[in-house]
């Protein structure tokens, strides 16, 4: 990156104004915190300042753990015994997410609320290497020893209260923490290699640092020394000028949360770096504030046509705020570079789609394909397109007033399997016909324009699910502020009735995004709505928060319908013979919400779950996307396992719902990766790593089904209850079997009120005398279920 190396005074007033503007817009977008849901594992560092005194030894270890980890950005807490606020306005500068806390002395790190994991650190210590592997550790609490009276550490003298401590909560067991580090329980102690704090007392005035040492330690070392220990120390005692200059100029990834804390605002009258701008703009639009991105790249690219990145960039922001002429025109700019060309070409191509301009995003693809014949997304985008084209020309003849529209994203090619099998199980709710005779289909990203809107009108009612729509960064738009591309205007003039099914609260934990107009369009499609149901009670729960107290009723319950797929399709019996096979499923987007810092300790732990259930049943891979493969290239490169791979993705519906229908078991993290074997009688375990999976499982009050990919003992656990479901499976299918009961009521209630909305006939007959859910299709034996699961639950 370009250096950036001017002075951190006082902004210009547009420069401020978007500084400020950032700060509005993190004050109400904060991350969305649902660790008591995924058991994620947060870390914080913590430092105890005694007195003023030690406050520039505190600015100096900010600075050497910005320099030195660049890419880090954990909690910074500060202990303090009740030093004023001002007192930390020169660390704050430092860091974005630095906290004061008073305590009553250093052993309150043991006590620190909020966190799993905590660093402990003093003003004594620099920074000078990597602290990936102390964010690594899972268990105890962690030091170098005491030093023996040679002063080397001796872990028969116990650990320093000086020094650095990793301090894992859950071991800490019991009731009052220790008042200082040396009371620590020895059972809990976990000795750290010297090189993790490396007294400076150690060297004297002349002897070098030795190398490889990640944390220098000058507790007890006078100030006034001089020599390398002291030198390296030095290099860290920066202004802020220096510091942040020092820090934009390091090579390599950085934290988005740091570098912008530390390049914004801008200096007065200087003209930052373009690839600066560009940087803070993409971070920016990582956690859609596409509004500040276009505010930074705007004034970048003014008069500038010789930035096709930055107009890349750009436009696809502005696409994102709807803004679709001006985003057109930046990435006509961007095509004319032919490094930046295909990757424009193949964005012209989405924008023209949206508007639903066939041809042109036709052409567009094509165009990038001349540019680069090996780009993959012009090339998906050409076969999108082309088809479209080819299906216009044979529209059925079935007159709109008969049909049913449905608003939902619609997979094609190798993207996901879970959302292609979910479109057909939610028109199978309403028809036994789920095919174009019978529904209008409108893919949720395509702007609803007046000629859309009208399409919509003419037919009998408008269905919008299922799946979990309700996410802001997935085809981000600015009409909404979720997935489907509707003006609020727009949306107020849709005449038939229309109704929400199925739908899910999809945001993940740890993901910043703003609630304004999320909120605003959310509200409108509640009153606009004569049926508002939602796929799990967090989805429900998360929902009525967003909403005055006056439409939180509306929203209701409705499990998705891949969950009671047996009750939609006779064909999906129970199997003479299932095979003798376990399905794995893991997920990759957005990784670092999932995993954090815990992907290699994932890893590892699959790796001996692995092991341990290869011995009772053939273990496979299920990709739901071509992406989801990572796994089986990491597990063969790390652990040395290789898994046959069942593509999903390149299967059909059929072929998706028979390959899960006929394994023993499946281990997924994708949703449909549980729901979807689920709802065909298989049973399932979810490695829990987004709210979702475990929403589903309080719904059907097996939580226990669940394993957190964060979980300490995951390997041992996850093993444990796939054996117990091998080894008597037949109960283990029978109790899926009980679950769905409930779910295929409350689906069955919903449907009869949205048949009122309709006016079409039930597909699947009435239900008999005092019964309110007709027996599964595919076990007899099931007749004899508790009655108590015979009788419909209260409507949520």
């Amino acid at each position: 990156m370009t250096t950036h190396d001017s002075t951190p005074v006082a902004g210009s007033d547009a420069d401020t104004a978007a500084d400020t503007a950032f700060a509005s817009a993190s004050a109400s977008a904060s991350a969305d915190d649902r660790r008591a849901v995924t058991g994620k594992r947060r870390i914080a560092f913590a430092v105890y300042v005694a007195d003023v005194g030690r406050l520039p030894g505190l600015q100096t270890l900010l600075r050497s753990l910005a320099l030195t980890n660049p890419a880090l950005c954990e909690d910074v807490v500060v202990l303090h015994p009740g030093l004023p606020d001002a007192a930390f306005d020169a660390a704050h500068r430092l860091h974005p997410r630095l906290t004061p806390r008073t305590a009553a002395g250093p052993h309150e790190v043991f006590r620190i609320d909020g966190y799993d994991t905590v660093i402990a650190l003093t003003p004594a210590l620099v920074v000078l290497g990597r602290l990936d592997a102390l964010l690594r550790l899972r268990t105890g609490v962690a030091a170098v020893p005491r030093p023996g009276p040679d002063g080397v550490p001796d872990p028969r003298q116990g650990i320093p209260d000086d020094g650095l401590l990793v301090i894992q909560r859950q071991d800490l067991d019991h009731a009052v923490p220790p008042a200082a580090a040396p009371d620590v329980p020895e059972s809990v102690l976990v000795p750290l290699d010297s090189r993790y704090d490396f007294r400076a007392s150690r060297l004297g005035d002349d002897l070098a640092v030795p190398e490889g040492v990640v944390v220098l330690n000058f507790a007890g070392t006078p100030t006034t020394c001089a020599g390398p220990a002291h030198a390296a120390r030095a290099r860290f005692d920066l202004d802020d000028e220096a510091f942040r200059a020092a820090y934009l100029a390091l090579p390599g990834a950085k934290h988005p949360d740091l570098l912008l804390h530390l390049a914004l605002p801008f200096p007065d009258g200087s003209r930052p770096p373009i690839d600066l701008v560009r940087q803070l703009a993409e971070i920016h639009r990582g956690r859609g504030h596409h509004d500040l991105a276009v505010a930074l790249l705007g004034e970048a690219v003014a008069g500038r046509p010789d930035l096709p990145r930055c107009h890349e960039t750009l436009g696809v922001c502005l696409m994102a705020l709807s803004r679709y002429e001006e985003a057109e025109t930046h990435l006509l700019l961007a095509t004319a570079s032919p490094d930046f060309a295909p990757r424009a070409y193949g964005q012209l191509a989405r924008l023209a789609w949206l508007l639903g301009r066939t041809e042109d995003a036709r052409g567009y693809a094509l165009a990038g394909l001349e540019s680069d014949p090996t780009d993959a997304n012009c090339r998906a985008w050409y076969a999108r397109t082309s088809e479209m084209v080819t299906a216009g020309a044979a529209v059925p003849d079935a007159p709109p007033g008969e049909q049913l529209a449905h608003v939902a994203l619609f997979a094609e090619g190798d993207e996901n399997a879970g959302d292609k099998v979910l479109p057909e199980a939610v028109r199978s709710c309403f028809t036994t016909d789920t095919g174009p005779a019978r529904w209008h289909q409108q893919h949720a990203h395509l702007l609803v324009d007046e000629a859309g809107l009208e399409r919509l009108n003419a037919r009998r009612a408008v269905i919008v699910g299922g799946g979990g729509l309700f996410l802001p960064d997935t085809a981000p738009n600015g009409n909404s502020g979720w997935q489907w591309n509707i003006p609020d205007d727009v949306l107020a003039r849709l005449t038939v009735p229309l109704a929400v099914f199925a739908v899910g609260y999809n945001v993940f934990d740890g993901q910043r995004y703003r609630r304004e107009r999320f909120a605003a369009s959310l509200r409108a499609l509640v009153e606009r709505s004569a049926f508002f149901g939602l796929r799990n009670h967090g989805s429900v729960a998360r929902v009525r928060e967003l909403l005055p107290a006056s439409l939180r009723e509306k929203v209701r319950y409705q499990p998705c319908p891949t969950t009671v797929a047996r009750h939609l399709d006779p064909r999906l019996a129970e199997p003479a013979v299932r095979e003798d096979t376990v399905l794995i499923n893991c997920a990759y987007d957005r990784a670092g919400l999932r995993f954090g810092h815990d992907y290699g300790h994932f890893l590892a732990e699959m790796a001996a779950a692995i092991r341990a259930m290869s011995a009772a049943a053939e273990v496979r891979y299920a990709a739901h996307m071509p992406a989801d493969e990572r796994f089986v290239d990491d597990l063969r490169r790390e652990h040395g396992l290789t898994l046959p791979v069942e593509p999903l993705y390149l299967l059909s519906n059929d072929a998706i719902r028979d390959l899960y229908r006929r394994t023993r078991l499946v281990i997924g993290m994708r949703g449909h990766a549980g729901m979807i074997p689920f709802g065909c009688g298989t049973p399932v375990i979810s490695l829990v790593s987004h709210p979702k999976l475990a929403y589903f499982l309080a719904d059907i009050d097996r939580p226990d089904w669940g394993v957190s990919v964060h979980e300490r003992a995951l390997g041992a656990r996850l093993a444990e209850r796939a054996l117990a479901v091998l080894a008597d499976h037949p109960a283990a299918v029978a109790d899926v079997h009980d679950r769905q009961r409930a779910l295929w009521s409350v689906t069955r209630e919903n449907l009869a009120l949205l048949r009122e909305l309709t006016g079409l006939p039930d597909p699947f007959g009435e239900p008999g005398p005092g019964t309110v859910v007709p027996a599964p299709r595919s076990a007899a034996d099931e007749d004899r279920a508790a009655p108590s699961l015979r009788t419909a639950p209260p409507t949520p």
